[in-house]
């Protein structure tokens, strides 16, 4: 009766948490894009960069609240994974669905942004191979358990510089628009400190609660994170999206979505790793969580090239690819009629 009493508990605090996630990145978002606007950065950069940034910040607090307070960083790394499936799958299908036009993209996202981002994809997994190969965990049960050390995080965050840097060449002629004369800079601070504050102390809540029924119910730390932890984090990337493509910016809607995976994937984990020193990955569990966003990942890049638009048909395909996924993970976890995932 205690554990059922703690686990509802901690249900209601990850519902609390998730709706304090929501406020504090709308707070954070809306006054990143006014000051976007008031430096007048690029509409690319105000997507790939700033927005993605903003809206990631979740999914970032996760890896070091989860790296530092719960001591596992498989259940941020696992937020991260999850995040950034449901981001390819979910966010451009909602997008898609509540628009009455299709959602256009053009030559330079599907292009530039997407295979950046898959080379990020590919840089982290190379990244934990490395820390397999050459910093093995000899206590774990497997040899498919390494050590991601701070040398080996610095390569996804040199790469994420190079990311940075790309983007400032390609708009360093941009000639700004002068920005609004009502547009109060001080009070958009504000809100954006403010919404900095709620989605730390959310987050920090949110993870807690997470990793508590994860191991009342003996559900991997990174079952957790795919799943519960990632659909809470991602709800920011959802809002910024969407609101963008109802106000026909469709190409800063999927920019945002790109460039949120791409500092997700770069940044926010091996900052977790920076912070405490190292950290063990199971090599074992990351591969086929991988291969499921470079498969979902290959699907949202080929329904974006064909006409370089995004009809409510593919929509609805990407929904349905993402509920198969869920559909899986639920399967592994609870039963033994598939076993593709270590237990």
């Amino acid at each position: 009766m205690a554990g059922a009493t703690v686990a509802a508990t901690d249900v209601v605090v990850i519902v609390v948490a998730t709706l304090a996630v929501w406020k504090g990145s709308d707070w954070l978002e809306g006054a990143s894009d006014e000051l976007s606007t008031y430096y007048g950065l690029p509409l690319v950069v105000q997507g790939a960069i700033v927005a993605a940034v903003g809206s990631s910040l979740p999914e970032l607090a996760s890896v070091v609240f989860a790296a530092v307070f719960a001591g596992s960083l498989e259940l941020g790394v696992g937020a991260i994974v999850g995040s950034a499936i449901f981001n390819i799958l979910v966010i451009p299908a909602l997008a898609g669905i509540v628009t009455d036009d299709h959602i256009e993209a053009n030559r330079t996202l599907v292009y530039k942004e997407a295979q950046f981002y898959m080379l990020a994809v590919s840089v982290l997994l190379i990244t934990f191979a490395l820390a397999v190969i050459y910093y093995p965990d000899a206590s774990a049960a497997t040899d498919l358990v390494g050590f991601v050390t701070r040398p080996l995080a610095a390569i996804p965050l040199a790469l994420y510089g190079l990311y940075v840097f790309i983007q400032y060449q390609d708009t360093s002629d941009h000639v700004a628009e002068p920005p609004p004369a009502d547009l109060d800079v001080k009070k958009q601070w504000g809100y954006l400190l403010a919404g900095l504050v709620l989605i730390l102390v959310a987050v920090e809540r949110l993870v807690h609660s997470v990793d508590v029924i994860g191991q009342s119910l003996g559900i991997p730390s990174f079952i957790m994170g795919v799943t519960i932890l990632a659909a809470a984090t991602s709800l920011p990337d959802s809002l910024v999206s969407v609101r963008a493509a109802r106000e026909d910016r469709s190409v800063a809607s999927l920019a945002n979505v790109l460039g949120s995976n791409t500092f997700d994937l770069l940044v926010a984990i091996p900052v977790g790793v920076m912070i405490v020193g190292r950290a063990p990955i199971d090599f074992a569990m990351a591969v086929p969580m991988f291969g499921v966003l470079t498969g979902a990942t290959i699907l949202l890049f080929t329904v974006l090239r064909t006409d370089l638009s995004l009809t409510d048909r593919e929509a609805y395909v990407l929904l349905l690819t993402y509920a198969i996924f869920i559909g899986w993970v639920v399967v592994e976890t609870v039963s033994d009629v598939v076993d593709l995932l270590p237990n």
